[in-house]
């Protein structure tokens, strides 16, 4: 009889044990298809610049190894020029609306696709690494174009991450920068925990593992809170009260770093989402009198 039952248990475990097993390797190769998924090229047709708008379409050569395709608008001399970075798989199609709403203020204004994004090549999207290397190509276009005028950024999520990373720090005199991550370790987490509960949290380490031999790069480098503070121009930082994706805690970390000139603004109701076309009205008055007092 103990033996039977013996066996019995014996059994049960190297079930479990099979069990367990399959869905460790389940979950491996679900969590090896979402990095791949992220860091995939995110390529798309983007066609002629729309018909409102004045400009000419740019290839802008980045250290990265990509040509950035973009649209440069003129705007009125002196009135300032601002490069606007779109954000993770995006386009710079996601930015059209604020480069319509800066070029009827009369900005010149560049928007273009990071690599690896829309019409520039490249292999695989980085959260903000190779991204930043773009964002200083941009301004040194920009720079090239208006040699006299102030020059401001908007970047969205990764465009913001990737201007508040740049390095050395871009030489612009006005940044705004819209639900940044401070840490891509913490991004990842509210992204597991969105989907899946706390529990997914043990898996952040199965997903920052793969960032190293993917992409050439410690998840380390990925921290826009360890840079903040060496940005002296002045900043405005905004930010969904509701957003999960960058919880509105950690965007307050992340301003909490910032140096001076800085501003806070919360988006009240809105979560990861396009904060112009949700509160176009105030993100309009709030955008253009910051720019129009550090550009103008």
């Amino acid at each position: 009889m103990r033996s039977l039952t013996a066996m019995m248990m014996s059994k049960k475990i190297k079930i479990a044990s099979y069990a367990i097993s399959i869905f460790m390797l389940i979950i491996g190769v679900a969590v090896f298809a979402a990095g791949s998924y992220l860091t995939a090229p995110n390529p798309s047709v983007i066609g002629e610049l729309p018909s409102d708008l004045t400009g000419e379409s740019i290839v802008i050569p980045s250290r990265s190894g990509s040509l950035l395709h973009g649209w440069y608008l003129p705007g009125e001399k002196g009135a300032g020029a601002i490069a606007l970075l779109h954000s993770l798989h995006g386009s710079r199609l996601s930015m059209l609306s604020r480069a319509r709403l800066l070029h009827d203020a009369h900005y010149s204004v560049l928007l273009f696709d990071f690599q690896a994004n829309g019409e520039s090549p490249g292999k695989h999207v980085t959260f903000g690494y190779l991204e930043s290397i773009d964002a200083q190509a941009a301004v040194d276009y920009m720079r090239a174009r208006q040699p006299d005028a102030k020059i401001g950024v908007i970047g969205m999520s990764m465009g913001g991450a990737a201007a508040i990373m740049a390095a050395p720090s871009l030489p612009i005199d006005a940044l705004v920068v819209e639900a940044v991550y401070p840490s891509l370790d913490q991004a990842i987490a509210d992204r597991l925990t969105m989907r899946l509960g706390t529990w997914s949290e043990i898996l952040i380490p199965l997903l920052t593992f793969q960032i190293k031999p993917r992409l050439g790069f410690e998840p380390a480098a990925l921290r826009p809170i360890t840079h903040v503070a060496s940005l002296h121009m002045p900043k405005l930082f905004i930010a969904g009260s509701e957003d999960l994706h960058t919880r509105i805690d950690e965007s307050r970390q992340l301003f909490a770093a910032a140096s001076e000139p800085k501003e806070f603004w919360s988006v009240d109701g809105a979560a990861h989402i396009d904060l112009y076309a949700y509160a176009p009205k105030e993100y309009a008055d709030r955008v253009l009198a910051f720019l129009a007092t550090h550009l103008r």
